[in-house]
């Protein structure tokens, strides 16, 4: 068993920071022995109740038993005896954890202590009338309507999928998604490549139709919006009509090596930094008329769409439904969106954006017939790059992060962790709205094409049983706590591995991470109130202080 060993001087420190912590915690004539003691040559922590020799024998086996107390000891005995923290009876504090064995777990709460590596986390634009500058609302959390989501859905039992749908979507239980992301026409995980309007040169739209959306994305929404009728919508495409494209196909590039074989020819290839979609008036005309005929249809459906994207990552040749475009032709096709979509009723982001180059955004904005009807941006995967310069440069738009990431299908605990530094980039970076890609997949994730993904909520469609998946609990640890109206707020002190709301009501919500092997000590401090929490070594947490 290796101890260990201090200097002259570094004993002088930890005794004098383990008396200025007895002083608090046990008055004078503790933090009298904590000086007395601080000359030892020898000076070890070890856990309440153990003998004098039972020194920790780690680097960091002192946070093991953070919950049972520290001591400071030395050659001739104890010097301060740190008490374990204790209980917490106050029913406005509350924490849930979650961690790779264990998910949503309450956690108990612990009045304010001294501890040697207590991190601290000040959550000061809390306190009434604090004077630093807060950060914009929040308008939403969700994720994406897709047709194989469906197809999986419904190979449980009516029932299971039921629980499955209110654990998403009922206000005051679950996730409580209020806003999500649907295409216009087919994507990646669409049972096929396939538009509301394949007839050649209808550029007055006599032939479109949603008909192939009402065995798949019509109930999945309705389904939806049975737990919440509040549901609000936006939507992009992944590929305009194949007629309106100069390769009169659906996709943009060959299969990748593993893929689907797509069928696409040579000829057919786009490339980043080129118009797909023909530059002429009359099909931008079409195009636009296109959009509106969506909103139209849903809307007879029962099914409100407020929202719309361009087109989805429109600097991508893919392999599923894409299409290409120019910085300058995004911003040419606004020109005649914009006006449609403004007759009724339905606001324009520009994106998404999958670049990390502002330039992309610029060419829009600095378009004076395009900027007027832009209101927002949705940011994706290497978009996120350029967050902090879309932030600075147009505040007035309200960020989305419009789809999260979507790893390999293995849904895996390493993931999520990654996923947890995405969820903090964009919040940080003034996201409004987050939302995650799938809600559901069939076991393994596989799209049409060949790409296995993440999911939320994998469904074994043999054996008709679901799993919600590890990403599922991270975005739950924010979506369950806050409100729509949520402002973040700054947090400060030495745990910087969090992230806080204010939410409408004033009530207060931290959520935090431990990556570390080891047990973690946090002490909160919002405005005068304090308390602290343990976080479980590898783990999420969620507290919160009732206003």
């Amino acid at each position: 068993m290796t101890t260990k060993k201090w200097t002259r001087r570094e004993a002088l420190k930890v005794g004098a920071a383990a008396a200025a912590g007895a002083a608090v915690l046990g008055g004078a004539s503790a933090a009298k022995a904590g000086a007395g003691g601080a000359g030892l040559d020898e000076l070890r922590l070890v856990r309440s109740g153990a003998g004098v020799g039972d020194a920790i024998t780690t680097e960091r086996a002192e946070a093991e038993s953070r919950v049972s107390g520290d001591a400071v000891v030395g050659a001739r005995g104890v010097v301060v005896q740190l008490p374990a923290p204790q209980l917490l009876d106050d029913p406005k504090w509350s924490c849930v954890a979650t961690t790779e064995a264990s998910a949503w777990q309450t956690a108990p709460m612990y009045k304010p202590s001294f501890s040697f590596e207590q991190l601290n986390l000040n959550i000061t634009q809390a306190q009434p009338g604090a004077a630093a500058k807060s950060t914009k609302t929040m308008v939403g959390f969700g994720a994406c309507f897709n047709e194989l989501g469906w197809a999986s859905l419904s190979a449980l039992s009516d029932a299971d999928r039921d629980s499955v749908m209110k654990e998403f979507f009922q206000p005051g239980e679950g996730a409580r998604f209020n806003y999500c992301r649907m295409p216009i026409g087919a994507n990646d995980f669409a049972r096929e490549a396939y538009s509301y309007n394949e007839t050649d040169g209808d550029f007055t739209m006599k032939n479109f139709s949603i008909a192939h959306d009402k065995d798949t994305l019509v109930p999945f929404i309705q389904a939806a919006k049975r737990y919440q009728p509040e549901l609000k919508l936006w939507a992009s495409p992944w590929s305009p009509p194949t007629w309106m494209k100069h390769n009169h196909f659906y996709a943009e590039a060959k299969a990748y090596a593993g893929f689907k074989d797509n069928g696409i020819k040579p000829e057919q290839i786009g490339h980043e930094g080129e118009d797909m979609f023909i530059q002429e008036p009359r099909y931008f005309e079409a195009y636009a008329l296109y959009f509106q005929k969506f909103i139209e249809a849903y809307r007879a459906e029962g099914i409100q769409i407020g929202m719309v994207m361009p087109q989805n990552e429109f600097n991508s040749a893919q392999n599923f439904p894409s299409c290409t475009w120019t910085a300058a032709g995004l911003a040419h096709f606004i020109e005649y969106l914009g006006p449609a979509m403004q007759k009724i009723g339905v606001d324009v982001f520009f994106g998404t954006l999958e670049r990390g180059n502002i330039k992309l955004l610029d060419a829009t904005m600095t378009d004076k017939k395009a900027a007027k009807f832009i209101k927002g941006v949705g940011v994706q995967w290497a978009g996120k790059n350029a967050l902090a310069e879309i932030d600075a440069q147009y505040p007035a738009l309200t960020i989305f992060q419009s789809e999260q990431e979507c790893g390999f299908g293995t849904n895996t605990w390493a993931y999520t962790a990654y996923c947890w530094q995405l969820m903090k980039e964009y919040f940080r970076r003034g996201a409004r709205g987050y939302f995650y890609w799938n809600l559901a997949t069939a076991k393994g994730g596989m799209s049409t094409w060949g790409w296995p993904q993440n999911s939320l909520v994998s469904i074994d469609t043999a054996a008709k049983t679901f799993q919600y998946n590890y990403d599922y609990y991270l975005l739950k640890h924010v979506t369950h706590f806050v409100d729509v109206g949520a402002r973040r707020v700054e947090t400060s002190g030495t745990c910087d591995d969090a992230i806080a709301f204010v939410n409408p009501d004033g009530s207060v919500v931290a959520l935090l991470r431990n990556g570390h092997p080891y047990k973690q000590l946090v002490q909160l401090q919002v405005g005068d109130k304090a308390a602290s929490t343990e976080l479980a070594a590898d783990s999420f947490a969620t507290v919160t202080l009732k206003a």
